[in-house]
């Protein structure tokens, strides 16, 4: 039998593990049959999350790991209005072979928020103190999931250290012209002129309703999202003094747009094993955005997955087999 034919075997085997709740197929390339009642052997041992802080410049990060400390890293970069929170069913699926890393920025999640007056919320200085907390957690070298504002946050980790970078995982996270449509007008009209009226306009973005809908629109299974999700980030958006913080970040959003030529050109020179696994639903981060990776990377893997924004919250089986499959085989292990 072709390898080609046996990885595809053992994503589908994955799949149906991971939705009757067994634990995921591991070790080499050969396929297994589905364990029985007596193979307790195969079953994982349970894995344990840490919840870490460290200091940054000043800064509380907090942090998620878990993994043996000496495997390969994956790091995991959120995005908005979410943090590592994101990833609480992700990393145990993948920290039985990897060490897996999930940081919440400045603002978000359990990390510092810090006042706007003496602390800049921008991608660079977001991309400046997950690059500390790598160094001082002694990383240096990962695999890269990035989402949302994940995406610009890691992009800047690559350009500066691209010798670092294993793999990307990609899951609607931007780096091209072409996905920012027409979600991202009024945010466009804000970096026009950084006017009141149009800041204003945009606490829309910020709202409870627009909350939900970032975890429902284009799922066709509702009752297979959490409502604890928006709930969850609701309550941090609704912290004095963070919706402010918010609309900095959309206006600092548009420095990403001129930094694209550069990464696409770091995909083009360094081309790093590329996993695409796009909610091809949604209307944040279209899949417009997520077809011009195959003009840099040819050999990137690429899925759409039928669901919306945040995609691992009602397609994991699809997804974990996808992402676990393309770690096994592109980075040491």
């Amino acid at each position: 039998m072709k390898l080609v034919d046996v990885a595809k075997r053992r994503v589908l085997l994955d799949r149906r593990r991971f939705s009757l709740g067994l634990p995921m197929a591991v070790g080499a390339t050969s396929l297994q049959a589905v364990p029985t009642a007596n193979a307790a052997s195969d079953e994982k041992a349970p894995i344990v999350t840490h919840y870490r802080t460290a200091t940054i410049d000043g800064i509380k990060i907090f942090y998620r790991e878990a993994g043996p400390p000496d495997a390969p890293v994956v790091l995991l970069l959120h995005g908005f209005p979410t943090s590592s929170h994101m990833f609480r069913n992700l990393i145990p699926e993948l920290a039985d072979r990897y060490r897996v890393i999930a940081p919440d920025y400045p603002g978000y999640g359990q990390s510092d928020m810090p006042d706007r007056a003496t602390f800049s919320y921008t991608f660079d200085r977001f991309g400046e103190l997950v690059g500390g907390l790598l160094d001082q957690i002694g990383v240096k070298r990962y695999a890269m999931y990035v989402m949302d504002y994940g995406a610009p946050v890691g992009w800047r980790l690559a350009l500066k250290n691209p010798e670092r970078i294993t793999a990307l995982i990609v899951q609607n996270g931007n780096a091209y012209d072409e996905g920012l449509k027409e979600f991202w007008d009024p945010i466009k009209a804000y970096w026009s002129d950084h006017s009141d009226e149009h800041r204003k306009a945009l606490y829309v973005l910020v709202a409870p309703e627009t909350t939900k809908f970032q975890y429902t629109d284009g799922v066709s299974d509702v009752s297979r999202i959490d409502p604890d999700n928006w709930v969850h980030d609701q309550a941090l958006l609704d912290r004095p003094g963070n919706a402010e913080i918010q609309m900095d970040l959309f206006y600092d959003y548009r420095t990403n747009v001129p930094l694209y030529p550069a990464v696409q050109a770091y995909f083009r020179k360094h081309q790093p094993p590329t996993l695409i696994v796009w909610g091809k639903n949604d209307k944040i981060f279209p899949p417009d955005g997520a077809y011009p990776y195959k003009r840099d990377l040819p050999e990137v893997e690429f899925h759409l997955i039928d669901t919306g924004h945040f995609a691992l919250e009602d397609k994991a089986d699809e997804m974990v087999p996808l992402i676990r499959d393309f770690l096994r085989r592109k980075i040491q292990s």
